[in-house]
């Protein structure tokens, strides 16, 4: 059955799965959750919630990873309605979701471009207990800059308490996009000074953006100053 799923042989996998059911085999939630998976990749979403409706009222030990993963199938397929309906029954059962449950939802509201319900998620979580939504806020200015609300985007990244290597990978290349390399490079030398490490694409897209626009003596001015910051926080 997993050789059919990882050579995208679902049907057969599937076949696979419900004769060994009429055997009398039995399965974990893990099983469960890797043919609801399969189901929802096929497009079958009545199959798939019905597998998930059962792995709930069973009493299957569901952890959060195999959770996330089907949550993040339905989003990425634009079936929100049925991703928030999962959250719901699995916390009516005693599942807690966490940082990672809401990052996801709010990637995929911002795929199908809810940006203000993103925000309220965002905002939701910010109350709760996590100790860091550094990857949910991640997530939302990556929807934005992919859907070019860049200034938008900048406004939450100058917001952000807390950021990482990521954040920067994020925003450099989406100013770099609208041609904002003055910026970018600013931003590039600001997240080696602070002690991270720059991705080699994000260096090299803002460099030669420099030198297209005409600035090559500024170019090789940032490759100094980047040089020089790498020397004295590495």
């Amino acid at each position: 059955m997993k050789c059919c799923f990882r050579y995208r042989q679902f049907e057969e996998g599937l076949k696979v799965f419900a004769e060994m059911r009429k055997k009398g085999y039995t399965y974990d939630a893990f099983a469960y959750c890797t043919v609801a998976s399969m189901l929802l990749k096929t497009g079958r979403i009545t199959e798939t919630n019905e597998y998930l409706g059962y792995i709930i009222t069973s009493g299957f030990s569901l952890d959060t990873v195999s959770f996330n993963t089907i949550v993040n199938l339905h989003c990425k397929e634009g079936h929100l309605d049925n991703a928030y309906k999962l959250l719901y029954e699995a916390e009516k059962a005693g599942l807690e979701s966490d940082k990672y449950t809401h990052a996801i939802l709010i990637d995929g509201l911002c795929r199908t471009g809810n940006f203000q319900e993103a925000q309220q998620q965002l905002n939701c979580m910010s109350m709760t207990s996590f100790d860091s939504n550094l990857v949910a806020w991640n997530s939302f200015i990556n929807g934005l800059c992919k859907a070019g609300h860049l200034d938008y985007a900048t406004q939450m990244f100058e917001s952000m308490d807390a950021k990482d290597s990521v954040t920067y990978s994020i925003i450099v290349p989406g100013l770099c996009k609208a041609r904002r390399f003055r910026a970018a490079s600013k931003l590039l030398l600001s997240c080696i000074r602070g002690g991270m490490a720059i991705l080699k694409s994000d260096k090299r897209i803002v460099i030669d953006g420099l030198c297209s626009c005409g600035l090559p003596q500024e170019a090789r001015k940032v490759q100094s100053k980047i040089r020089l910051a790498k020397l004295l926080h590495y």
